[in-house]
């Protein structure tokens, strides 16, 4: 049997039988620490971590719905599937695909299918489309970047900010590379904890990503100053002291800019998206966002009948100073 041929078996039998995984394929067990790749700054565990985050269900996904919410996997098949391809030939295409459509992006420039299978996937033709899967879904859990279809016809797409939010974290001292899907991830647990998160509850949660408070990550540089500072200068966060706390502890909260730019109800649907749930099995938080829509929608038409009322998008001048925990 050829290479080809038994790779195609491997695939066929992984998508017929999740719960066969670790018998059939135990290297799909261990990923180890991929390597770091150079251009546009993006490396095989920004893909990884993209597929920890798919296996990562929302903590109360059972609130109010009286047993497990539907699509609810530990780990989940998406999961699965990631790290058997992260561990296989097909992973350095998949990140180079990551590479290639990063680059498109910061040059705000659209891709083709035809680009991506002449530079980038070439002999792997066949397998363009599970390739091309799995550098969607990196580039939208990890970046924030949604590779959106525009063309049909020619297989032409955009690349654009997921949850309409408007800050990348381009600033003028990094590479770049854009730090928005942290701030979705973050945006989420907040609005998944009762729209204050502990700050250890935050980092329990980037570190199941490979994200350490003070550890240099190649996305946001110090994780913790851009948490504790430039999203919060950013008014995209609210960083306080919870009252009475002893020992003394912070909490997030969303910031005025958040509010303005996003919804509970489209980061609900992201994070559902990702961990292959619907909406609707987390009927507390799903009622919790439709409350948010009728709210919007009457302040939108509040507005439109007052024009002259103030703008309280939070899309002000940033604060001049930052006080947090010494």
């Amino acid at each position: 049997m050829s290479h080809k041929q038994q790779y195609e078996k491997e695939l066929e039998a992984l998508e017929k039988n999740e719960g066969q995984l670790w018998e059939e394929f135990p290297g799909a067990t261990d990923v180890g620490t991929p390597e770091e790749v150079p251009a546009a700054g993006v490396s095989q565990e920004a893909c990884s971590s993209s597929a920890s985050i798919q296996a990562t269900p929302p903590r109360k996904a059972n609130e109010g719905s009286g047993g497990e919410a539907e699509g609810d996997q530990s780990p989940s098949k998406a999961y699965l599937f990631s790290k058997f391809l992260l561990n296989s030939e097909l992973r350095k295409k998949i990140t180079d695909v990551v590479k290639f459509l990063s680059v498109k992006y910061m040059a705000n420039e659209p891709v083709t299918k035809e680009e991506i299978l002449k530079n980038v996937v070439q002999e792997y033709k066949n397998y363009y489309e599970l390739v091309f899967k799995h550098a969607c879904e990196c580039m939208e859990v990890v970046f924030g970047i949604e590779v959106k279809e525009v063309d049909a016809f020619n297989h032409s797409y955009k690349l654009i900010k997921i949850l309409d939010l408007t800050y990348d974290g381009q600033l003028s001292d990094d590479e770049g590379i854009p730090k928005t899907g942290l701030l979705v991830l973050i945006l989420g647990v907040i609005y998944m904890e009762g729209n204050r998160a502990p700050e250890k509850k935050i980092w329990e949660v980037l570190n199941i990503v490979g994200v350490y408070p003070d550890q240099h990550d190649f996305i946001c540089g110090n994780p913790r100053k851009f948490i504790t500072e430039d999203l919060v200068l950013e008014k995209y966060l609210e960083y306080q002291l919870v009252p009475g706390s002893d020992p003394l502890c912070y909490e997030f909260l969303w910031g005025p800019r958040a509010h303005a730019e996003t919804s509970k109800m489209k980061v609900l649907q992201f994070f559902c998206k990702v961990s292959g749930s619907n909406p609707t099995s987390f009927a507390a938080l799903y009622m919790e966002a439709l409350k948010d829509e009728e709210e919007r929608a009457q302040a939108v038409l509040a507005t439109d009948a007052n024009p002259s009322a103030p703008d309280n998008s939070g899309s002000g001048d940033k604060p001049s100073s930052f006080s947090g925990p010494e």
